[in-house]
């Protein structure tokens, strides 16, 4: 990879310390305060750019915090039912969470001043680098597990008249996952993980580039994401790279 891609992963191996290990526990049983600090700091870092946030599940072994049995998104949804208003930038109100809720994962929702166009992996690395090989402009980009990548991004718009509205078929929302094996645009309605996160199996949700990056047009991104994640499909001959590149039924 490029050079800039190499700096930018070096910038990844500093910031997320705390996810790289299981944080050790002080008498009282809570995480050390170094490891604390660094969390909030990085939660305030994503409100501070914009992105809304609230709390959600975490992992308890390989299971999740919440109370549903077999839940089908383990520490990957919001904790309340009311996450779309409940969801904000307010400093004080972050500092709260990230102090009280310790083992928490957070949730940003999408569609109101930021999106976030998802794919896999293997094809969001090779895209990533073609961006800044052809010298994109690309904002904050994260590792969502070791399975997907994440590619935030200003929104397309939240018109006061519903009618300037435009739906994309690649709209993606909590239910209509499944139907998204390859690129997924989260927008209104929707929501991702922030790092940074927990997930079960000791498997992170990480910056490879962080908030502080100014959130470019999504629009300037989807060309090689799109031609990225038909490609992926291609070399993987149990994938059909149209129903990769775009959602299925489409």
């Amino acid at each position: 990879m490029g050079d800039d891609f190499g700096r930018y992963r070096g910038t990844e191996s500093r910031i997320p310390q705390w996810l790289r290990r299981r944080p050790r526990k002080s008498a009282g049983g809570s995480a050390l305060e170094g490891d604390a600090a660094g969390r909030e700091a990085l939660l305030v870092a994503v409100a501070e750019a914009g992105m809304p946030i609230a709390p959600a599940a975490h992992p308890v072994g390989y299971r999740c915090s919440c109370d549903r049995i077999g839940c089908p998104t383990p520490a990957r949804h919001p904790i309340s039912f009311a996450w779309q208003t409940q969801s904000t930038t307010d400093r004080a109100q972050v500092e709260r969470w990230a102090r009280n809720q310790p083992e928490a994962n957070f949730i940003t929702a999408t569609g109101m001043i930021h999106d976030v166009l998802d794919v896999p992996l293997e094809a969001g690395s090779r895209a990533l680098e073609r961006l800044l090989d052809e010298g994109v402009e690309v904002g904050p980009v994260a590792d969502s597990g070791g399975d997907r990548m994440l590619f935030f991004t200003a929104t397309r718009g939240t018109p006061e008249d519903e009618d300037e509205w435009w739906p994309c078929e690649l709209d993606c929302h909590p239910e209509t996952m499944d139907e998204h094996p390859g690129l997924r645009w989260h927008c209104r309605g929707s929501y991702v993980l922030v790092p940074p996160a927990r997930l079960p199996g000791d498997l992170a949700v990480t910056w490879l580039r962080g908030p502080e990056h100014p959130l470019p047009d999504p629009l300037t991104l989807l060309e090689i994401l799109t031609d990225a994640c038909a490609r992926y499909a291609g070399e993987n001959g149990e994938l059909d790279p149209h129903a990769v590149a775009w959602p299925l039924g489409r």
